[in-house]
């Protein structure tokens, strides 16, 4: 299907829906891989999964997947640097970006470090007034206050400035990054990134966690070759595959490869609430203990956001990094106060966000992105304000903040929308002089401008945006995967799609679509969700339907009556029973198209 001839033409999410249509010779090859189970193998085979394929991807471990550490440029080198540091008991400090992934990289340092009975330092700096990654302040202060060696992790690579200063204070320090960097990696000890241009790794898939995870195995290699170890031997690293999973998860990194196994067998981990800190933040939130995917990218990881977003930035790593438990509590609470936070300051600012981008689509409806600003609207969420409305309205957008304690300049974040890439823009308007700096990549990127440039930026993207109609216009597509009737909702349909998973970026959990059901009950719950009782002749089953209320897909649904529904299967537990639920995330009138 085509949107030239789409299974649903025009959705109430202003959406159109195709479904996928599988190889039958693929089908026919997966299948003996797959129980014979044809649901599974229709699931499978447009996602590029050969029978080749399947037992790593269903089953990805560590020894079939780990990267080999000398393969990453500058991996070894780092590695015998770190360790001489280590064994000459030199003080070496982390300098660790704010968020889910910088704070797992710095406590998987710190916890070899300590298995070597060595402290690591930590810095990181503030989202206000340092902004993102390594300044020539930072290392300044660093040298000044005793570090012979400073690791950067999940930051660095791009610092050309700071690391110039670095050198020139004969400070040595080592880059750990994952991001974009330009053809010619700057001076520094050592960089390792598996995204630099002379990197033959084939890793730039991995999050920096996941890069920090191998150069501690690199260190015990190295090690090992060097026949020393601490008194405890050397340090078992499968102990915090929880970390590498979790800053993978929450980094969005796909889930291929070795990010695949990391993030497998970590959860494993993680279930197990080894590390005090995420078994505190587990505890505060309400979960207990860590069991999936979600718990990990949509229950901690905002929480341990929160921190470098409205609050301390350095709460994260040290949560992550403790071994205190009344630490680990303390800690806990804070960042789900701060998350509290966050969400209040969030939610307002979207709302005067949407307000300003239904008008510029009310005013253009062939615009090419939404661009908000407000004073007072906070750095730290602006991203997911632009996340937000990138996905409600299926169009990149820019959302700005300055004002008063909130920076020297204006602040914007970008999300966009698959085939246009927003990262280039921000980098041509900065160069073009629109604004005063900004980049990213494809589908995010950041800015600085001074407020009385918004009205130029505003107009010299819509002029730039005007050449991507068709890739605009494919972003409103929602693939559904397969079409299922309400009796197949059940708890045996749900465990048996989990066994493809687990789901995330690049990994999809699968889209379905209820064809010609009838909503016979709806219950608003929360502050803006919705519960829906749904029928046909076969079952009548239950659904939810999250931030919809004051929408058009909310204001449609409940008018009830008959609709085609797309959505995902999701397990429900409550008073020990437990039943699947069908998670709905858009709708259509029955009578189009299906």
């Amino acid at each position: 299907m085509t949107q030239s001839n789409p299974f649903v033409p025009a959705s109430f999410g202003g959406r159109f829906w195709t479904l996928s249509e599988a190889d039958e010779g693929v089908v026919r090859e997966l299948a003996p891989h797959l129980g014979g189970d044809d649901l599974l193998s229709r699931l499978l085979a447009p996602r590029g999964i050969g029978a080749a394929e399947v037992e790593t991807f269903l089953n990805p471990t560590l020894r079939a997947l780990f990267p080999d550490p000398a393969s990453f440029q500058d991996m070894i080198k780092a590695a015998e640097l770190t360790l001489d540091a280590i064994v000459d008991g030199k003080q070496v400090t982390v300098f660790a970006d704010y968020d889910v992934d910088g704070g797992t990289s710095s406590a998987i340092l710190t916890r070899y470090f300590r298995a070597w009975d060595r402290e690591i330092g930590l810095y990181v700096p503030d989202r206000l007034t340092e902004g993102y990654g390594p300044s020539a302040e930072a290392f300044r202060h660093l040298k000044e206050t005793g570090a012979d060696l400073v690791i950067t992790v999940d930051c660095g690579a791009a610092a050309t400035a700071a690391l110039a200063e670095a050198v020139n204070i004969e400070l040595p320090v080592i880059v750990i990054d994952h991001h974009l960097m330009g053809k010619e990696p700057p001076e520094c000890a050592a960089l390792v990134n598996p995204n630099r241009a002379d990197d033959t790794s084939g890793q730039g898939h991995l999050a920096a966690a996941g890069v920090v995870y191998v150069f501690v195995a690199a260190l015990n290699k190295v090690a090992r070759e060097r026949g020393i170890a601490p008194d405890g031997g050397l340090p078992d690293i499968l102990h915090w595959l929880d970390l590498c999973a979790l800053g993978t998860l929450c980094d969005m990194s796909p889930l291929r490869g070795a990010n695949r196994a990391f993030v497998k067998q970590g959860l494993k981990i993680l279930e197990r609430g080894q590390n005090l800190g995420l078994r505190a933040l587990a505890d505060i939130a309400g979960i207990g203990k860590i069991e999936s995917v979600y718990h990990a990218t949509f229950v901690l990881g905002p929480r341990l956001n929160a921190g470098g977003r409205v609050g301390d930035p350095w709460l994260a790593a040290k949560l992550l990094a403790t071994e205190d438990r009344r630490e680990a509590i303390a800690l806990a609470e804070r960042l789900h106060a701060h998350n509290d936070e966050r969400k209040a300051v969030e939610a307002a600012i979207l709302e005067q966000a949407s307000v300003e981008a239904q008008k510029q689509l009310d005013a253009n409806p062939e615009t090419g992105v939404l661009i908000a600003g407000g004073e007072g609207w906070h750095p730290g969420v602006i991203g997911i304000v632009a996340g937000r409305l990138k996905d409600r309205f299926h169009l990149p957008a820019i959302v700005i903040g300055w004002g008063q304690g909130l920076g020297p300049v204006a602040k914007g974040s970008a999300r966009s929308v698959h085939g246009v890439n927003i990262g280039d823009a921000i980098s041509a308007a900065a160069k073009d002089g629109v604004i005063l700096s900004g980049g990213g990549h494809a589908m995010a990127g950041g800015l600085s401008l001074e407020p009385d440039q918004l009205q130029g930026l505003k107009d010299w993207m819509q002029a730039h945006m005007a050449d991507f109609k068709e890739e605009r216009a494919a972003a409103k597509e929602l693939k559904l995967d397969a079409l299922l009737a309400p009796a197949q909702v059940t708890t045996e349909t749900y465990d048996k799609i989990q066994t493809l998973g687990p789901f995330g970026q690049g990994a999809p959990e699968p889209v379905f679509g209820l064809r010609n059901v009838e909503i016979t009950h709806t219950r608003p719950i929360g502050e803006n969700h919705l519960k829906l009782t749904v029928e046909d002749t076969s079952a009548r089953i239950e659904a939810l339907v999250w931030r919809c209320l004051g929408t058009p897909l909310g204001d449609a649904l409940l008018q009830r009556g008959r609709v085609h529904l797309a959505g995902r299967l999701k397990d429900n537990e409550w008073n020990g029973r437990r039943t699947a639920q069908f998670e709905v995330i858009d709708a259509a009138a029955a009578d189009t198209g299906g």
